[in-house]
């Protein structure tokens, strides 16, 4: 497997799609590209820049992926200006189908039967890639965002895909307004889509899931009135109340999302030790504006769910960052294979910009796979999609890392 990464940031959208594409297959020596990965600011015209890519890489090519807040990749870390990047892959034993599937907005659980049963009579595969619109409405003067929900989503794939193949993705975002986004559907740019790619071949993935938030105080709380994506009450009480008590103001409540502080659901031992990797953040959208609740990211949380109040650490952001990716790298070494290509699918609220942080997590990365000398590519998301325990889950605040391996090596 061949793996070349390209990135650019210019506003003339068709010369930024010609240039990302020329700079992928410069840097990979790619002659046969079979598979393009990309994502590009929400401020790009999508149609364009997706014209520009054909243009160098012909129409035959599938291209995957969708808008993004900001581009990742081992020397560029962008969320300013036209960010755009791609990761274009050549490889004769890399098998791939690409599909898609509309009216996202309609019917979550609709549109993911709809791709995996376009997928379903292609060989096993050993991982689904998945990027869809996360925006089901934007926000009004009035009224908070609406967000395709993951959960419905995941359900309807499972339901037609065959068992055990791990979902790996996320919803994509063009800017912190949340504004409408778009996605590249293998042939075409759409909306309020969900586009995959089944992969199988000699490859093995690996992945892990990072996120770094911590217990406020380890004291569990019930949902006790909600509505889909609003949380009314807790413990019996106004939950707005009960968040006002965590900051010791009312300030947060004009807060669009709420800054720090998270909603985390453990799957792991209730009283246990602490371990990040069995819990899963909802980022709070907002509060109400007549303080009759607070908004969540994903619907996923019902009357009966209990939680934890969570810190999003800036500090623990970025040694998590840093510790899963190294570990990751060096269990793929000491397996005797070879890391070959690295996807970073990154919450949007991770930046340094949005997390109020000095540096960027991302860049913890970045050091480790140029320490392996390893092609990476990264995109900053609204949802981050992976297996959890054993079930593929959409997740907030969180940094999902893929790592292609494949071949023996010696070490």
């Amino acid at each position: 497997m061949k793996v070349g990464i390209g990135y650019a940031n210019r506003k003339d959208s068709l010369l930024l799609g010609n240039k990302v594409a020329e700079n992928a297959l410069k840097n990979g020596r790619i002659d046969r590209p079979s598979l393009v990965i990309t994502f590009c600011n929400g401020q790009v015209d999508h149609e364009e820049y997706f014209r520009g890519l054909q243009t160098v890489i012909g129409s035959k090519v599938p291209i995957i992926g969708g808008s993004a807040i900001g581009i990742i990749t081992n020397d560029w870390l962008s969320y300013e200006g036209y960010p755009a990047g791609a990761a274009i892959i050549e490889s004769e034993t890399l098998w791939h189908k690409e599909a898609a599937a509309g009216d996202l907005d309609k019917d979550e659980r609709g549109a993911g039967q709809k791709l995996a049963k376009k997928l379903s009579n292609s060989l096993n595969g050993k991982l689904l890639l998945v990027f869809y619109d996360s925006i089901k409405k934007a926000p009004t003067a009035t009224d908070l965002p609406v967000i395709n929900a993951s959960p419905s989503l995941i359900r309807g794939i499972e339901e037609k895909l065959k068992p055990n193949v791990p979902i790996i993705g996320g919803g994509v975002i063009g800017d912190y307004s949340f504004s409408h986004t778009k996605q590249f559907c293998g042939t075409y740019v759409g909306d309020q889509s969900v586009v995959g790619s089944l992969l199988g071949g000699n490859f093995r993935p690996y992945f892990r899931i990072m996120h770094g938030c911590t217990p406020k105080d380890g004291i569990y709380h019930t949902i006790t009135k909600s509505n889909g994506a609003v949380i009314n009450e807790v413990d019996g009480r106004p939950i707005v109340h009960l968040i006002d008590e965590q900051y010791g103001t009312k300030d947060w409540r004009g807060q669009k999302p709420v800054k720090r502080l998270t909603i985390g659901v453990n799957h792991g031992e209730k009283f246990g030790d602490f371990n990040e990797e069995y819990f899963v953040n909802r980022l709070i959208t907002g509060a109400l504006p007549n303080g009759a609740g607070i908004v969540i990211f994903e619907p996923d949380l019902y009357t009966g769910t209990e939680f934890l109040f969570m810190l999003r650490n800036n500090k623990t952001m970025i040694e998590s960052a840093r510790r899963n990716s190294a570990e990751l790298m060096e269990e793929i070494v000491e397996n005797g294979e070879k890391p070959v290509f690295g996807l970073y699918i990154d919450c949007a609220g991770r930046t340094a910009k949005a997390s109020d942080s000095l540096i960027e997590e991302a860049s913890e990365i970045q050091k480790v796979f140029n320490r392996y000398d390893t092609p990476l590519f990264g995109f900053y998301s609204g949802v981050e999609v992976a297996p959890l325990l054993g079930k593929s889950r959409g997740l907030d605040w969180t940094g999902v890392l893929l790592v292609f391996a494949e071949g023996q090596i010696t070490i």
